[in-house]
């Protein structure tokens, strides 16, 4: 996606306020020594030069600052920006971020455990878990077809498709039942089974899902069956419409209107399953490493994560996209929200893994951008 006139905007940006009201100016002028330590031989692991080539010089016109966390044969970890640009504070190693879409790995190894408890059947239907919810318009959707994305529902309500358009409805509620009634109300886009669509509204609906069929809230499971198991002990959910993150955290940032604008304080309830999840990256290295060896999810319901349907163009399983990153096939989940970009993935013999968090001014925009300077050095050996 390109950027016109960003460039240009970079040095105004650092003379400018941040946030909606006047700030002091953001301090972009000294960047930060980046604090990396590295146990990959030279001949084996990750691209360790161009890792730390990525976050020198942060903050920068594109990011403000990165946590990055590779694994496997050979480790490498790097923190490196600021915690906020008004400040020049460093920034936080253990900070906690908005994940975005990597919720929706959470999402799908809860419905994936219940499968494995009898609870839910992949193959039983929208229809008969959730009786109302859609219309007789739509033909049978299949809970398979909701965790691979091939359900034929269209997307539903937001508040804006874009960080500019959502920004001024940053503190107002969509619930997900408002979301979906629209997503039923436009009808069905195809019929299920026959194309792979991406978003957020199928992991939506199997938030819904989890709710009905457990008869408790989404994050409780979540906090159930995933944190607490895993220790991931500094990671959860909003409460309701609260639109801050709770916890150390770095300030993210995002280009509106021409101005770099603070995002961080945003209510993400429309997001639900899909992509609601505050976490560090040292427990969404726990929670891919559990994945992977099996911990989370048991045999076979494992394997609809790293199964691909058969429809043309297939790229995602049930929470999970295939890579390929300089030959390696890769498994492995993005996210994004404003200010704010992530990335799990390993292959699937975890003798590579990433985790990353970057306070991305573009996170909405650019991901292939952020993907090639940050994740693909993680891959490049």
């Amino acid at each position: 996606m390109p950027r016109t006139g960003r460039s240009a905007l970079l040095a105004a940006a650092l003379v400018t306020a941040v946030a909606a009201g006047p700030l002091a100016a953001p301090a972009f002028a000294a960047a930060s020594e980046p604090a990396r330590t590295s146990t990959a031989p030279a001949t084996a692991g990750p691209d360790t030069e161009a890792l730390a080539a990525a976050v020198a010089g942060l903050p920068d016109h594109d990011a403000t600052a990165a946590l990055l966390r590779v694994g496997g044969d050979g480790t490498w970890r790097g923190t490196a920006g600021v915690r906020d640009v008004r400040t020049g504070a460093p920034a936080l190693e253990n900070a906690r971020f908005r994940a975005g879409s990597v919720t929706k790995v959470v999402t799908a190894s809860i419905v994936l455990q219940l499968a494995a408890e009898g609870r839910i059947d992949l193959d039983g239907t929208v229809q008969r878990y959730l009786p109302g919810l859609l219309t007789e318009d739509f033909a049978p959707v299949t809970v398979r077809q909701l965790l691979n994305y091939t359900s034929g529902l269209r997307p539903g309500a937001s508040l804006g498709d874009t960080v500019e358009e959502g920004y001024p409805h940053r503190f107002e509620t969509l619930t997900p039942r408002q979301v979906v009634a629209d997503a039923v109300a436009q009808g069905p886009a195809y019929a299920p089974g026959t194309r792979q669509t991406y978003g957020n509204i199928h992991y939506t609906v199997l938030g819904m899902l989890i709710e009905k069929v457990t008869g408790d809230s989404y994050a409780h499971q979540a906090e159930l069956r995933i944190f607490r198991p895993l220790g991931m002990r500094h990671s959860s959910f909003p409460a309701g419409a609260d639109p801050r993150i709770h916890g150390p955290h770095n300030r993210g940032y995002d280009w509106v209107d021409g101005k770099l604008v603070d995002v961080t304080d945003w209510n993400m309830s429309d997001r639900f399953a899909a992509g609601d999840l505050i976490s560090t990256t040292a427990d969404l290295e726990r929670l891919l490493v559990g994945l992977f060896r099996g911990r989370v999810v048991p045999e076979p319901e494992l394997r609809e994560m790293f199964t691909l349907p058969d429809v043309p163009g297939a790229r995602y399983g049930a929470g999970l996209e295939r890579f390929e990153v300089n030959g390696k096939v890769i498994w492995g989940k993005t996210g994004s929200r404003p200010g704010y970009a992530t990335v799990i993935a390993a292959t699937p013999d975890l003798s590579r893994t990433l985790v990353y968090s970057v306070n991305s001014t573009d996170a909405k925009g650019d991901g292939l951008a952020v993907a090639q300077r940050f994740a693909f050095p993680a891959f490049n050996r």
